[in-house]
């Protein structure tokens, strides 16, 4: 069965995430001219304009090469005629513009994203003139209303007395780091391997308002975290390879403070509100509102309160920041499920006519599934 689709132009399905992005590149422009800095690449270890690609082909490879072996080896036909096929029925134009223009949307939210927490020192040094790692930031407020959510104690400190500073150390270092692949990974997941075209536009749309309260509230509201602003705190914590990357980003922000120019990287310290929070109940919503399995919605949950534990814990971020966090994550879950058209009147939910084609293309759940899910339970994914 062929679905009749109304022809689009690239990123169409992405075009508040390209506002966001073109809003934030303008605001980095702005802020570098203002202040004599220069803009980079985030990853400067690997070129942009190299990663970028390989990240893109890498996904589509892994969507395609798997199927590819399977079929072959139930199918008397050669490798290639099958890889062909999968290829056709996998990724149609339709698809490769939406992938591609939510990729493109997103590398530019997030370009730009890091930069503009690379400016937060300069942003806020006083009269242009000498400063350290440390000026103008909130830190001591921040621990204030810590110790008042806390009824007067630190909660790093409970956390290191109710838990110890042995093997949860080790653990929470973990979770950090998944963190940090767990994110390009959904992204791949929602551009490339899912054909709920509604879901990957509205899911990528939240992460790219994400990135850009995030970078406001930065620049609003300077902060370094506990481990920086309170280190004697985390003395007592064995070296783990968290430990080592804060060292390295202290080390970073020391050689930008020092000299912007010659330093050649980015600093990336920037504590409220915690993206790290904030993008995990991003990925909870979203993966609830689209209805996945039971046991993906339950494990991006528990994943959620053990990244709320790590932060604090390993003192990356204050408790307050986690909570801004969740509530900036909420938000642009609603704000970019308005903007998807996601929504029926103000309240999320997944656009299932869309869904429904897109598995039809793909030949995926019948559509009388998907139309039974929209009101009995979760849609398949």
């Amino acid at each position: 069965m062929q679905v009749r689709t109304t022809p689009r132009f690239l990123g169409e399905d992405f075009r508040y995430a390209w506002l966001t992005g073109l809003l934030m590149a303008a605001a980095t422009l702005l802020i570098a001219w203002l202040e004599d800095l220069p803009i980079r690449d985030p990853d400067s270890l690997i070129p942009g304009y190299i990663r970028f690609p390989a990240i893109v082909l890498g996904a589509i490879s892994l969507d395609i090469v798997p199927r590819a072996l399977w079929r072959a080896r139930r199918a008397p036909r050669t490798l290639w005629t099958v890889t062909r096929e999968i290829t056709r029925e996998r990724w149609p134009a339709s698809h490769w513009r939406f992938a591609l223009g939510g990729v493109m949307a997103w590398y530019l939210c997030y370009a730009t994203f890091r930069n503009l927490k690379s400016f937060v020192p300069f942003v806020h040094a006083d009269g242009g003139g000498p400063f350290s790692a440390t000026d103008n930031v909130y830190d001591t407020q921040m621990a204030d209303l810590d110790k008042v959510l806390w009824l007067g104690h630190d909660p790093a400190k409970v956390l290191h007395d109710l838990l110890g500073t042995g093997f949860a150390a080790h653990l929470f270092s973990a979770v950090y780091i998944i963190w940090i692949v767990l994110v390009p990974v959904s992204i791949a997941i929602a551009l490339v391997w899912t054909r709920h075209t509604a879901a990957g536009s509205w899911y990528v749309t939240a992460v790219a308002f994400d990135w850009a309260f995030g970078a406001a509230i930065y620049l609003m509201f300077p902060s370094v975290g506990p481990i920086y602003s309170d280190p004697k705190t985390f003395a007592g914590l064995p070296d783990t390879y968290v430990s080592k990357l804060a060292d390295s980003m202290w080390d970073d922000r020391l050689a930008v403070v020092g000299d912007v120019v010659g330093s050649g990287t980015l600093q990336t310290i920037a504590a409220f509100a915690s993206l790290h929070v904030g993008i995990m109940v991003t990925i909870c919503l979203v993966v609830e509102y689209v209805g996945l399995a039971r046991w993906l919605r339950v494990a991006a949950w528990v994943f959620l309160v053990l990244t709320v534990f790590a932060t604090v814990y390993l003192g990356w971020h204050f408790f307050i920041d986690a909570i801004a966090g969740a509530a900036l994550g909420a938000f642009t879950v609603w704000l970019a499920a308005m903007a998807t058209g996601n929504r029926v009147g103000l309240r999320p939910r997944l656009r299932r006519e869309e869904a429904r084609e897109a598995s039809l293309v793909a030949g995926a759940a019948p559509a009388d599934r998907l139309n039974q899910g929209q009101d009995q339970g979760p849609a398949p994914h």
